[in-house]
């Protein structure tokens, strides 16, 4: 019997006094966190939360997650974080889809209004009993009248609870893919799923008691879920967690409380090599900063090289996905790394690369990145077709066109969604990216494919140029054939201020296609 939960218990027991989480000038110690998520589980088991029931949380990066979080698996409950970002129909399906019994929401404000959007979702969901708002402090009333509110849920309950026992098999999540075709799917993911991939990171990111991670990731991701909240309270680290990405905000608190770990997206690595810091902070942060860790997407190379040459620290990439709980690959320490690669199987993790067919590809050959091993979910919450399309004998297929060198290093090209078909020729966006992100003028691109009456399918640069840099549309265009096949190269380019992103932070490239 294991509950995910004990991990809190662990390390309460040997760091009490530790704080275990920072939110602007408030901390919280492992003891205060644990009495807090206590009294959450003894409210869900007084609600008539049972084992196995489905909670959703939508909650930005400040305490009260971790506090719901970890006060939902206590009760013995399952996890269903959401997004910060959707809106009220789309709630309405997570709920709806997951089965979920309660929901706690962020009250948000006029810019995000996510209590609003939320209750109105939870009203057209009839499967979710109770909603709690989740107020700024604990005595605030919800600006819903008759809702109930986190607080209420908690006042009154004893800080002292006896975890449900689950199985390791048992699941503790429910993590939503980001439905890039079609509806969200939401993967299963068991108590030992995340122990396993929590405890690999530990050592991946050589994280101890002592580090402080900046948590600016959105904790409702996977990447940031477990390899830095859970995984920092596993190690009894403290996480410093930040609401809302924003280079100069990020940058005061790496100086100011010496973060050691930084777990980012490509485009958080982008807007630090881009954003023009002093110098004494950019100093400051190379001598404390000891792992800075990439995922969530391909990180380009001249992107990779840039930040390490600025602050002075290693980027080390890894690769990952929500039904991989997530660390599939990584680059590791005591096997090597090498830029651009997204390393080598984390411990217990199969990887090969194989043809339409399911035939292994020859080493240098292009394939489909499938895999098996501890870090696989479970399935796909209610979709039978879908699990049998994606787990096949026991090998999870990633979607993710891939190739291996002769180190057994793997190289991400990109997703075979993505892929553009020109003419009958296969262009993987990943390849015309790189090249056009060498160009001395561009700062971000994003190449997508067009519907087109004569090649089925044109390629379209969108295109983010650096300040003060100007270049033509005919003349990007140029120096991007001289380098890549007659038949990759865009034949549109449209420049644009920004790209859109999703609350991760990765490029949403399904709206750049509309």
């Amino acid at each position: 019997m294991f509950n995910l939960s004990i991990l809190l218990e662990s390390s309460t027991s040997k760091y009490a006094d530790r704080n275990a989480f920072t939110y602007e000038t408030t901390s919280l110690t492992y003891a205060q966190l644990n009495g807090a998520v206590n009294q959450v589980a003894n409210g869900l088991v007084q609600s008539g939360i049972q084992k196995g029931d489905k909670v959703a949380l939508s909650c930005l990066n400040i305490p009260y997650f971790p506090i719901i979080y970890f006060g939902i698996l206590k009760a013995g409950a399952v996890v269903v974080p959401l997004s910060v970002l959707l809106k009220e129909n789309e709630v309405a399906y997570h709920l709806q889809d997951s089965e979920a019994k309660a929901y706690f929401c962020f009250v948000g404000n006029e810019a995000l209004p996510m209590g609003e959007r939320g209750y109105k979702g939870f009203n057209d969901a009839p499967n979710c009993k109770d909603f709690y708002m989740i107020m700024p402090t604990p005595t605030m009333e919800s600006p819903i009248k008759g809702t109930k509110t986190l607080g209420m849920l908690m006042n009154g309950q004893s800080p002292g609870f006896e975890f449900v026992m689950t199985s390791p098999e048992d699941m503790a999540l429910i993590i939503y893919t980001s439905g890039t075709t079609g509806k969200p799917k939401g993967a299963e993911l068991s108590h030992s799923n995340i122990f396993m991939n929590a405890m690999l990171c530990k050592d991946l990111l050589g994280l101890t008691h002592e580090d402080k991670s900046l948590v600016s990731l959105p904790l409702f991701h996977i990447f940031s879920m477990t390899v830095l909240m859970v995984n920092t309270v596993y190690c009894g680290a403290e996480g410093i967690l930040l609401a809302r990405f924003d280079p100069q905000v990020a940058i005061d608190i790496m100086v100011k409380h010496k973060i050691t770990i930084f777990a980012g997206v490509p485009t958080m690595y982008w807007a630090l090599t881009n954003f023009e810091a002093d110098e004494k902070d950019i100093e400051a942060i190379g001598k404390n900063l000891k792992t800075a860790v990439s995922g969530g997407a391909s990180l380009p190379v001249n992107v990779l090289e840039s930040f390490e040459k600025k602050f002075d620290v290693q980027i080390i990439e890894g690769y990952g996905m929500s039904e991989g709980s997530p660390v599939v690959t990584f680059n590791q320490k005591d096997v090597g790394c090498k830029p651009g690669s997204i390393g080598t199987p984390i411990w217990g993790v199969q990887v090969k690369l194989v043809d339409a067919e399911g035939n292994e590809v020859p080493q240098g050959e292009k394939g489909e990145l499938i895999y098996k091993g501890h870090n696989v979910m479970k399935g796909y919450y209610k979709k039978p077709e879908a699990n049998a399309e994606t787990i096949k004998n026991g090998w999870l297929y990633s979607g993710d066109i891939a190739t291996k060198d002769e180190d057994g290093f793997y190289y991400i090209v990109d997703r075979t969604k993505d892929m553009i078909i020109r003419g009958g020729l296969n262009v993987y966006p990943r390849e015309v990216e790189d090249v056009m992100m060498d160009h001395e003028a561009v700062s971000l691109v994003a190449v997508i494919g067009v519907p087109n009456e004569a090649k089925g399918e044109e390629i379209k640069a969108c295109v983010v140029l650096k300040p003060d840099t100007s270049v033509s549309e005919d003349e990007l265009m140029a120096w991007t054939k001289e380098r890549t096949a007659d038949y990759k190269y865009p034949r549109i380019i449209d420049f644009m201020d920004a790209l859109p992103m999703s609350a991760t932070g990765k490029i949403l490239k399904k709206e750049l296609r509309k």
